[in-house]
């Protein structure tokens, strides 16, 4: 049976099952463990098994939408699904590409899933694994290259970013089980485990027979870094009356904080005392830098 979802103003009873309204990647439903009325807007729902949240009077235990299933004697085979998202300043376009490897359930042919066709093409994904050793996995997917098809869409994205090779682009990797495919009698696209989504950091290998991507983290890119602003103590780095800044007041302020008359005299001089003169020295600050960065113990 497919998850229904959540809805307001509504009684719920203990045991009662519901999904968000809109399809999430953390795989979870939510099953009422206080019976009581939901409020009339959807809440934020939680990310993390086990979580909890109250709705009005109602309160939500998170539960993984597929753990039922899996945990049965005969469970539903599961079904891996990759979809490939172009970054159009990268590729030159926003397309979307998804196959299957149709080695689970004998699946021989392409397969329908939330409304999307999965072309079957023979593909091996590994490394998902994480360990206890620090690094972040780096998995491979490896995509049969028989008829040329991946040298052809590396052809395509080189003639807009030169040697670009894919690199930058998503890729998702969506586990479901067969019985939640569309067609089936209990077809639900929100029944999955956690989506993943990579990036592709580089092609490692590309012959007639295979093209091999070496896949990593958002966090793990080469040349990304966290946080991409530098760090630096009392330097604001918003752009004065800006949104980052939120400053649009009609008290004015030179460089040097002392109150002037007129907004052509208006100026910030990027320091922290420069957002407490205009916010207050009390009041919650904008403040573009890291204060705490030139704190020693």
């Amino acid at each position: 049976m497919a998850y229904t979802a959540w809805t307001g103003s509504t009684s719920f009873s203990v045991g009662d099952v519901r999904r968000a309204t809109s399809t999430q990647n953390s795989g979870l439903v939510f099953q009422c463990s206080t019976a009581g009325t939901s409020g009339s807007s959807e809440p934020a729902w939680p990310t993390d098994i086990g979580s909890t949240l109250t709705d009005n009077t109602v309160v939500w235990t998170a539960i993984s939408s597929v753990y039922a299933d899996v945990s049965a004697l005969a469970p539903s085979a599961i079904i891996e699904l990759f979809e490939l998202h172009y970054d159009s300043t990268l590729h030159g376009s926003s397309d979307v590409l998804r196959w299957h490897a149709g080695s689970n359930a004998n699946v021989s042919g392409n397969i329908t899933w939330n409304g999307n066709a999965y072309t079957r093409i023979p593909v091996k994904a590994d490394g998902f694994e994480y360990t206890n050793a620090g690094a972040l996995p780096r998995p491979t997917l490896t995509v049969a290259n028989l008829d040329k098809m991946i040298t052809a869409l590396l052809l395509g994205v080189n003639d807009v970013t030169v040697g670009n090779d894919l690199t930058g682009a998503k890729v998702k990797r969506i586990r479901t089980l067969k019985k939640f495919l569309d067609g089936e009698s209990a077809a639900d696209p929100y029944a999955t485990f956690p989506v993943e989504e990579w990036y592709v950091d580089r092609k490692a290998t590309e012959s007639r027979d295979v093209v091999v991507f070496e896949l990593a983290s958002k966090l793990d890119l080469q040349g990304k870094e966290l946080p991409n602003r530098q760090v630096v103590a009392n330097v604001c780095q918003w752009k004065y009356r800006n949104p980052e800044c939120s400053y649009s007041g009609s008290s004015y302020f030179d460089v040097n904080n002392n109150s002037v008359s007129t907004f052509a005299e208006d100026a910030c001089g990027k320091r922290l005392s420069s957002c407490k003169a205009r916010f207050g020295e009390n009041n919650e600050l904008p403040f573009g830098s890291f204060p705490g960065a030139g704190l020693t113990s």
